[in-house]
């Protein structure tokens, strides 16, 4: 149902399982070990860092799962430009190319695509979001027929707003408004922001 891999003009999505992400490597990023401030990375994340290499394993475990019953797809964000990575001083060279990962949920009760991402801190502020998020957004509407995707983000976390503001007005989406308790991770409920965009937006603005 979800593709296997995907090429932006900077980016290669790889279907975020096992069986392309070797298990330590993950857990280096996501514990912090590969040198990332893993606790600034995480603050608006809904997930803590890992403390286990069995917990990464566990995850993308659950991952693969939640791909074959096609509830959720979560990708492996690399450059494909590995000049774009003349920044990053953090891990050695099998971790370098790992930017993140970007997924596609889709609640196909309500005929819409959840779309989350989350980055390394030396991969913050080149773009990737928007790049990602508009190839994601074209699964949602040319391959799963999908009406509206969607983006949520914790209320504070600013780095998200910015982004998400301008993805959604790239796109002529909305901002439909903070949504109280809506939230749900680590330190318990808070508020969030929730944005839209149409297939119809996105067809007039694609």
């Amino acid at each position: 149902m979800f593709p296997e891999r995907i090429e932006t003009d900077r980016l290669e999505l790889t279907a975020l399982t096992p069986e392309n992400v070797p298990v330590l490597d993950y857990y280096d990023i996501c514990s912090g070990n590969a040198g990332d401030d893993i606790d600034t990375v995480t603050e608006h994340l809904p997930w803590e860092p890992h403390d286990t290499p069995k917990e990464t394993a566990d995850y993308l475990d659950r991952l693969a799962d939640q791909r074959a019953a096609g509830e959720n797809a979560e990708f492996l964000v690399r450059p494909s430009d590995r000049g774009d990575e003349s920044n990053d001083s953090s891990g050695d060279a099998a971790t370098d190319a790992i930017a993140g990962a970007v997924g596609l949920a889709p609640h196909w009760d309500r005929r819409t695509g959840e779309l989350g991402i989350w980055l390394r801190e030396p991969f913050w502020g080149r773009g990737y979001y928007g790049e990602a998020f508009a190839e994601l957004t074209r699964v949602a509407f040319d391959l799963l027929d999908l009406d509206a995707v969607e983006i949520v983000h914790r209320h504070g976390n600013a780095n998200s707003r910015r982004a998400t503001e301008k993805f959604v007005a790239r796109f002529g989406g909305r901002h439909e408004g903070r949504l109280r308790n809506y939230w749900v991770g680590p330190g318990g409920p808070a508020d969030a922001h929730r944005y839209t965009v149409t297939r119809e937006e996105w067809e007039e603005n694609r």
